[in-house]
């Protein structure tokens, strides 16, 4: 996620969350008896729609590339942001929020077709808004970014969002139903009578603007197209993302004649007109200036009927792709209810991968809207022919075995649990998505990007997240790509420094390279102040999680010589740890390439990213032996990690608590309650994730902790709920928690995993006992093995910790260093 929009979520939490007691076990009532039988109706899309969430509520499909959902203008001042001025805060020409939708606003600009889920920044994407209307065109809607004119403010008592489908009364008299297919939306408008019916199509209005746009209206057909050239993901920070580098097509079909036309181009409005270009500009600020862009409008005969329906194709390839795809999936005659229905299907079969019993209607609701989330984050990008727009603005087409392109990686964030629950699902998916993040790469001259947009690279967040993203694909089961191509083209960008790693262009928040500074982690063996960074000390840790993810793709590519090598280098950590850091004892920190350490606060960001340094000490995932020694052990480890998640008085401190303590909303801190399964106290490990399942998600629209980062952080509950968590980067052990519901099937192609947990019904989070497989087991992880093959866990779980279970040194999951 993206540090400008952490601390606005941050801000948003009340006051009665600042410090979540101790305490978890709670009396259930309306227990679910039985497996749901239609999960999609469990998911409340409207989860993370505020309080920094940025999870959008329309129409779409799982990992579709067509995401039909309201856009929002910004019509009121919005909450401090670290670094950004108050003016551009509340700058009309952004959004109200980065998904397009924000919860506590009324007012909806537009529906559009295209969109990112739960990002930070200002978002992007938003393209092709679609606004039904019911007055007189006599001004241009580029002049009116506060949508005070041609939007409509609405009620929540009118709306309802469901898994593939959105609908919204607005306060014009126009209801508006949403569905959608994988590349392909239906509309279906309904006009109040006795007023002109008119669609405005705002083809420039992207939600961070555009460089260029083009309507055409064949009002004897019945058919809007045209197309957005658009980008500037984050280019407010900085001019290196305030660009363009993609262009997406559509085409809409009426089935309502067309009685009159019009056009806008910039703030001249041109009635009886069928054509119109121009984009809006990314102004002097990265957002879209006023009186700036194109668009369309169509009167549309409700004379017979009331009803307006369309059905819009997009590509981003051409626009006789847009054409291709709208007939392959919904094509003529395809009646509104039906794509519906199909939408409510596609959604059940993804959710039924994990079928849940037991645990109250809410907290099945949390889970069901979290595994829905997880499964919006990266997007379709490849048409129904194959063929997709490449990283070098040429066309490429895929080649057996991959089936699909997918796009929109926030590496950053995903390669932590995300990319691991939907391999662990679908493994071919992701099998894909590997094949996808090679072919970016080979197509921007070798390097892979840490945040990938479309067909655009950003750069934005900080270390390489590539080595664990596809170390981890590999390791949960998706291994139908060209590992070995993938394997060589990380091992060049880890070895041999791009011009690119040596620039500060984009530098800090979106620095160029692959691996920024790479010459001096391998002079120095840390990346000092100064370097090419967000944060040095952040990214030493994050680049030694990445050397680490390569040691682990080069075992299992038989190259043991790397292997080696890479085992070593992910140790570099060690070279940021100062032990005289604080009287308390050591902390990672920043250092000077001179090897002298810089003033330090442990509950301060400096040299880290969304985090403070107490916060990071902890994120050495696949080390935590070697950790424990550098802090004097495991016992001075345990007082600092109790520190670390309790208050004086003994109440868990696992968000808002200070930088001193755990922060459970944002990624860094994520894997932060697993280490106590490391240190032989597993119990403090079920307490603190389990206070988080219970009190920071909830079914409401705040219900979500912060930027859920296209899917990560629902995948964090999701993990969490079944009683498991991808710990270490590039590898399959799982290590354990306790489930929160009485039986989970994870319905799998490798083999079920089959989870019971007698006692999950009172809320109890301890684990008294486990089976696995049938057999008693005291150990607190599970090994690749079970994984890749499947099987069941049988968990008692009680209210009272039992402090025998899982203390011994044999028990602990396992850590790795030469």
């Amino acid at each position: 996620m993206h540090k400008l929009s952490f601390i606005n979520r941050r801000a948003a939490w009340s006051a009665g969350l600042l410090v979540l007691m101790a305490g978890t076990t709670t009396a259930r009532t309306q227990q679910s008896p039985t497996a749901a039988a239609d999960p999609a109706t469990l998911v409340n899309p409207l989860i993370g729609t505020t309080n920094g969430g940025n999870d959008y509520p329309g129409a779409t499909l799982p990992l579709g590339m067509l995401a039909w959902s309201p856009e929002e203008p910004r019509n009121r001042p919005r909450q401090q942001v670290e670094g950004v001025p108050g003016s551009m805060r509340d700058d009309p020409g952004r959004p109200a929020a980065p998904g397009g939708y924000e919860y506590t606003s009324n007012r909806i600009s537009g529906f559009s077709l295209t969109h990112l889920m739960g990002t930070g920044c200002a978002g992007a994407s938003g393209d092709i808004p679609f606004m039904p209307y019911t007055g007189e065109v006599t001004s241009s809607p580029a002049d009116d970014l506060r949508a005070e004119i041609y939007g409509s403010a609405f009620s929540h008592d009118d709306e309802t969002a469901q898994a593939g489908y959105y609908k919204v009364k607005l306060e014009n008299g126009v209801t508006t139903e949403l569905t959608t297919t994988l590349r392909t939306g239906s509309g279906r408008f309904t006009y109040p009578a006795g007023k002109p019916a008119i669609m405005l199509v705002r083809t420039a209005n992207s939600e961070t603007g555009s460089t260029d746009a083009h309507v055409k209206i064949d009002a004897a057909n019945r058919i809007v197209s045209g197309s957005v050239t658009s980008g500037n993901f984050c280019g407010y920070l900085g001019t290196a993302d305030r660009r363009s580098y993609y262009t997406l097509y559509f085409v809409a079909h009426f089935d309502t004649p067309i009685l009159s036309t019009g056009t806008w181009q910039n703030s001249a409005v041109r009635p009886n007109t069928t054509e119109a270009e121009g984009g809006t500009t990314y102004g002097p600020k990265g957002f879209v200036p006023p009186g700036k862009g194109s668009g369309g409008w169509v009167v549309l005969d409700t004379s017979k009927s009331a009803n307006v329906g369309v059905r819009v194709g997009i590509s981003y390839v051409s626009q006789a792709n847009a054409v291709a795809n709208l007939s392959a999936e919904n094509p003529t005659g395809t009646a509104f209810e039906s794509v519906r229905s199909k939408a409510h299907a596609a959604w059940n079969e993804a959710l039924n991968k994990i079928q849940i019993e037991g645990g109250t209607h809410d907290e099945q609701v949390v889970f069901y809207t979290a595994l829905y989330h997880t499964l919006l984050g990266e997007n379709l990008y490849s048409d129904v022919d194959g063929s997709y727009m490449g990283m070098d603005g040429k066309v490429h087409t895929v080649a057996p075995p991959q089936k699909a392109q997918y796009s929109t990686f926030s590496g950053w964030d995903v390669y932590r649990s995300q990319l691991q629950l939907l391999t662990l699902l679908e493994p071919g998916i992701a099998g894909d998505f590997a094949q996808s993040l090679l072919n970016q790469a080979n197509q921007n001259g070798g390097e892979w990007d840490r945040w990938t947009h479309n067909s655009g690279i950003t750069h934005v967040m900080n270390g390489d997240p590539a080595p664990p993203s596809i170390a981890a694909i590999f390791a949960f089961g998706g291994t139908n790509f060209d590992a070995k191509a993938a394997y060589k083209s990380l091992l060049l960008a880890a070895t041999v420094p791009t011009a690119h790693d040596l620039s500060k262009e984009g530098c800090p928040v979106e620095c160029v390279g692959q691996r920024p500074s790479l010459d001096l982690w391998l002079k120095l063996h840390y990346i000092p102040v100064g370097a090419n960074a967000w944060g040095p000390a952040a990214d030493t840790l994050e680049d030694a999680t990445a050397d680490f993810a390569l040691s682990e793709l080069a075992r299992r590519m038989g190259d043991n010589t790397n292997h080696r090598l890479f085992l070593g280098r992910a140790q570099y950590w060690k070279n940021i740890f100062y032990p005289q850091a604080t009287p308390e004892g050591g902390y990672i920190q920043n250092r000077n390439a001179d090897g002298t350490w810089p003033k330090f606060d442990p509950a301060a960001t400096e040299g880290f990213v969304e985090g403070s340094a107490a916060q990071y000490l902890w994120m050495v995932p696949f080390n935590a032996n070697g950790l424990f020694a550098m802090l004097g052990g495991k016992e001075k480890a345990i007082q600092r990690l109790n520190a670390f998640f309790y208050n004086p008085d003994g109440s868990l401190a696992v968000t808002q608590s200070g930088g001193l303590h755990a922060e459970l909303n944002n990624e860094p801190s994520i894997e932060t309650p697993w280490l106590f399964d490391f240190l032989g106290q597993p119990w403090k490990t079920q307490e603190a994730v389990r206070k988080v399942l219970n009190t920071i998600w909830t079914n409401t629209p705040k219900g979500m902790p912060g930027n859920d980062d296209l899917g990560e952080m629902s995948s964090w509950y999701v993990w969490s709920a079944v009683g498991m968590y991808p710990q270490i980067p590039g590898r399959a052990e799982l290590v354990l928690g306790s489930p929160l519901f009485r039986t989970v099937r994870i319905r799998r192609p490798a083999g079920d995993i089959i989870i019971h947990a007698r006692g999950a019904d009172t809320n109890a989070p301890h684990i008294q006992s486990l089976n696995v497989n049938g057999k008693p087991t005291t150990k607190t992880w599970l090994p690749e093995s079970f994984v890749e093959h499947g099987g069941t866990l049988d968990f008692n779980l009680s209210a009272t910790p039992n402090k025998q279970w899982g203390t011994n040194p044999d028990d602990a999951p396992p850590s790795f260093e030469p």
